[in-house]
C-alpha cells in the first residue's frame, strides 16, 4: 500500500537529526539521503501518508514507508550511488552491491529496533522507526516478511503457479497493510484478512504495470502455468508491444486482482473517519490502475499504464459510496 505527504516529508529528517544517532550520516549527507528515499513516496501508485491524517499517523506511516522503501531498494539494487547505505549498516561501501550481505546487515539493524538494551539501529531510517514500533507496539514479523520477500527476489525469478505468486505476496505486500492497521490501532483478524486481499491485489497490479521493467531485471511475476495456458513465451514479453496472447494474459491476471480488491473492499466500511478515507484511497488506487490497464487495451509492454489523478479521485468517491 503505497502518494503525497508534504508535511511528513519535511518533519522526518528533523526527527532523524534530533535522535543524535552516531555514525557517518552527518558527514556523508545522511539527512539528504533520507529525504531522497522518503521523497519516492510521491511517485507511488497509492497514498502513503496524506495530509488529512493526524500528524502522529503521518509520522508513523512515513517511518514504516522509509523501512519498506529502503529494503526494496536493497533488493532491487536501486540504492543511491556511493555506498552510503552499506556504511550506515556497518558494512564497507564496496559491499553495497552485495545484496544478500546488505539484506543480512539490514535484518541485524532491524532487530536493534526491538532490543531495548541496545543503542539502537545504525541506519537513520531504521532509527526513526524505533519510536513508532514502541508507540504502536509493532512486532518484528511484518518487518521480517519484507526482508524475506527481497531475499526471495534474489533466488526466485519465475513463479510456476498462481499460488506460488500469492505466497510471495504474503511476504512482499501483506505486511504493509498489517503495519497500517497496527499504526492506526485497528487490527482485528477480519480486518487483517481483508487487508491481505487488498495488498495482494495491489502487488499484482504493480506486477502487471511493470512487466517490461521486471523482465529487464530477469524477473517474471506472471505465473508460468498461465503463460502456458495463453500461449505466451518469455520472448513475447520483450516485444515493444503486447501480442493478442500477452494482452489476454494481462486481462486475465487483472480480473483476478479485481476480484481480490472486491474481497478486501469491506475493510473500508469497517473503519471510520480519516482512516476510512485512507483505505478508500488504497482500494481506489488499485481500481484506477486496473482501469488504466484496460484503457491501454491491456498492453503493458510499452510502459506502465498510469491513471490520471481525476480518475483516482472518482474511484475514491465510488469506493466511499459503496462502503459508506
Amino acid at each position: 500500500m503505497t502518494a503525497d505527504m508534504p508535511r511528513a516529508r519535511s518533519a522526518f529528517p528533523r526527527r532523524v537529526a534530533a535522535a543524535g544517532h552516531p555514525g557517518p550520516k552527518a558527514a556523508d549527507g545522511g539527512d539528504g539521503h533520507t529525504r531522497a528515499v522518503l521523497g519516492k513516496a510521491a511517485h507511488e501508485n497509492f497514498p502513503v501518508a496524506p495530509f488529512f491524517l493526524p500528524r502522529a499517523w503521518r509520522t508513523d506511516l512515513m517511518a514504516v514507508y522509509g523501512y519498506a522503501r529502503l529494503v526494496d531498494d536493497i533488493g532491487d539494487g536501486d540504492l543511491a550511488p556511493g555506498g552510503i547505505d552499506a556504511e550506515l549498516l556497518g558494512l564497507s561501501r564496496a559491499q553495497a552491491d552485495d545484496r544478500p550481505a546488505m539484506l543480512d546487515a539490514f535484518e541485524a539493524d532491524m532487530y536493534r529496533i526491538f532490543d531495548s538494551s541496545a543503542e539502537g539501529p545504525r541506519h537513520p531510517l531504521l532509527h526513526a522507526l524505533r519510536p513508532t514500533v514502541r508507540r504502536c507496539r509493532l512486532t518484528p514479523e511484518p518487518f521480517l516478511g519484507l526482508i524475506e520477500a527481497n531475499r526471495q527476489d534474489q533466488r526466485v525469478r519465475r513463479y510456476a503457479t498462481y499460488d506460488d505468486l500469492l505466497g510471495y505476496c504474503e511476504l512482499s505486500a501483506n505486511p504493509v497493510g498489517r503495519l497500517v492497521l497496527g499504526v492506526t490501532g485497528t487490527t482485528t483478524p477480519e480486518r487483517v484478512r481483508r487487508s491481505d486481499a487488498i495488498c495482494t491485489a495491489l502487488q499484482i497490479v504493480e506486477h502487471l504495470q511493470d512487466v517490461a521493467e521486471d523482465l529487464g531485471r530477469d524477473r517474471i511475476y506472471l505465473p508460468a502455468e498461465d503463460m502456458k495456458r495463453f500461449g505466451v513465451e518469455e520472448s513475447a514479453l520483450a516485444a515493444p508491444t503486447g501480442s493478442a496472447q500477452v494482452r489476454a494474459l494481462v486481462a486475465y491476471e487483472a480480473e483476478r486482482a479485481g476480484r481480490l480488491l472486491d474481497e478486501g473492499t469491506p475493510l473500508v466500511g469497517s473503519v471510520h473517519g480519516r482512516l476510512k478515507l485512507l483505505l478508500a484511497g488504497f482500494v481506489a488506487g488499485g481500481r484506477a490502475a486496473l482501469k488504466a490497464i484496460a484503457v491501454a487495451g491491456h498492453d503493458v509492454l510499452p510502459g506502465p499504464p498510469k491513471p490520471a489523478k481525476l480518475d483516482l479521485v472518482r474511484e475514491v468517491g465510488a469506493t466511499l459510496r459503496r462502503e459508506g
